[in-house]
């Protein structure tokens, strides 16, 4: 019976079965348990006739003669209260779906906020990490500054009081009388004040001051040339193997600080691998396509790998501070690394370093490629100078230095040379005598002075004295190369006599040239 009923009318007497049984009956179908049952009854029931019908199921009782009115009324009640049961039962069981259906939605959304929760987690602890990195980074990189300015200064100063020592000496040198034990004397001295500015230059490498010639290089004929050099300097025990592509473009590099900066790579390694090993040279191009240490854009990356004990952390942190070396006494300065790592930076690149303790060690450069730059630089022309307008015999020189030591050096190679030398303390005065009645064929001036630098003072010079040759002497790379300087001939400090009048020969060549 698919039909819904709402109310049982039930008569109590009945033949066979009466009214009271069927009721029981009724009620003990699942369906028809809360269903409405009205009794209905020809004759008077007694009291305990009545509590046995309510205790039956019945819930009220209609008494014969029926009266219509009456039974439409207690059947309408019943319908009601059953309809309203149901609309009620209807709205539980959809109060219960979207309970249910709210529940697993919020289940849903507490499981995404705690994956956001977990990945902002992660996030949070990723850029923090990263702030740290950077922040040792930023550290690292201003402590190496702050070094590099340090060692630039000290090495410029020392480059002054070698070019006193050095010029003294030579000059001393070819005054001696015949004497082979002075003259040893003097040579060593020579010698030692050589191998000091040879230190001075590799100081001022590491603080990005030392004067580069930057070319298109073609990487993998460079290692070619310099492979058997390399071998011969690592000696017997090293096995030296190269992955480098023919057709990697053009660095754009000073060829030979290059040279140097592989020669000091390969040798550490060697020291580091003590009984021999291998060392591996790599060389890639690489796109850098986020920024960071270096801006983007296309880089080859030179890699130079050994075999050896490695470092542990702490130790590869400071390698490439001057003067920090694990080595023995005596068998180095502690500046090879610190050389690589300035050419590099210099040069536009980074120097990266990766090692693990008992695992070895790489070295990469990361350099810049050459853009629209010829793989020849047209040098200077040997030319001899020829005819009275090229001779550099008995030339006026004004001699621009606050270093008294320097420019005393300095004017006695050129008195020794047979030249006439005056000497400024400042470009000042230098520009007080060049406005005075005196005239002079050339100008020597220092870079850094105070005031006025010497870059300075030679562009007042070719604005002013346009025919008036300028050399500017310096041992600081960081020289104005526009404005009309770009091919204003240099000397670095310290320079000997022979460079000194190679120097002065070129440069009345050019201004011959010029006229």
């Amino acid at each position: 019976m698919r039909n819904e009923i709402a109310v049982i009318l039930v008569d109590v007497c009945m033949p066979e079965q009466d009214g009271f049984e069927l009721v029981s009956m009724i009620r003990e179908h699942p369906r028809y348990q809360n269903t409405a049952i009205i009794f209905v009854s020809a004759v008077m029931m007694a009291e305990p006739d009545r509590l046995r019908g309510y205790a039956a199921g019945a819930v009220d009782y209609v008494s014969v003669p029926i009266v219509p009115d009456v039974l439409r009324a207690k059947v309408r009640v019943f319908i009601d209260l059953y309809r309203k049961t149901r609309e009620l039962e209807l709205l539980n069981a959809e109060l219960e779906n979207r309970v249910r259906q709210r529940t697993s939605e919020l289940e849903i959304s507490a499981g995404q906020l705690r994956q956001l929760n977990e990945d902002l987690e992660q996030r949070i602890e990723q850029r923090t990490r990263e702030r740290e990195e950077a922040l040792a980074q930023l550290f690292e990189a201003q402590k190496l500054d702050t070094i590099g300015h340090l060692t630039g200064g000290v090495a410029h100063d020392f480059n002054n009081l070698l070019m006193a020592v050095l010029g003294s000496l030579n000059l001393l040198k070819k005054r001696l009388p015949a004497d082979d034990k002075s003259e040893r004397l003097v040579s060593n001295a020579i010698q030692a004040a050589e191998r000091g500015a040879a230190l001075t230059q590799r100081l001022l490498s590491f603080a990005r001051r030392q004067e580069l010639k930057p070319q298109a290089v073609k990487f993998p004929d460079l290692f070619d040339n310099i492979q058997d050099l390399l071998s011969k300097a690592l000696g017997p025990g090293i096995d030296i193997r190269k992955d480098i592509s023919p057709s990697l473009p053009p660095l754009l590099i000073d060829s030979n600080q290059l040279e140097l900066a592989l020669l000091n790579l390969f040798v550490n390694a060697r020291d580091a691998m003590g009984d021999g090993g291998t060392i591996s040279v790599a060389a890639e191009e690489t796109e850098l396509a986020r920024p960071g240490n270096l801006p983007i854009g296309r880089y080859v990356r030179i890699s130079v790998s050994d075999t050896g004990e490695g470092m542990d952390e702490a130790t590869a942190s400071r390698a490439a501070e001057p003067f920090f070396t694990t080595k023995g006494i005596g068998k180095g300065t502690g500046l090879g690394l610190s050389m690589v790592h300035g050419l590099a930076a210099q040069s536009g690149g980074i120097l990266d370093l990766a090692s693990t303790k008992g695992k070895g060690t790489t070295v990469s450069l990361w350099l810049p490629i050459a853009k629209n730059t010829p793989l020849t630089v047209p040098s200077y022309e040997s030319t001899e100078p020829t005819g009275t307008a090229m001779s550099s015999d008995g030339l006026r020189v004004l001699v621009v230095d606050d270093d008294l030591l320097v420019s005393m050096g300095t004017s006695a190679m050129l008195e020794d040379l047979g030249h006439t030398a005056i000497e400024a303390t400042s470009a000042a005065v230098a520009l007080e005598i060049l406005s005075s009645s005196e005239e002079f064929d050339l100008v020597i001036t220092d870079h850094a002075m105070p005031g006025m630098t010497g870059a300075e003072l030679a562009r007042l010079i070719f604005s002013t004295y346009p025919s008036l040759p300028v050399i500017l002497a310096s041992g600081y790379a960081e020289l104005p190369d526009d404005h009309g300087l770009a091919k204003l001939l240099r000397m670095t400090k310290p320079f000997t006599q022979e460079q000194l009048q190679t120097t002065l020969v070129r440069a009345l060549a050019e201004r011959a040239t010029a006229t």
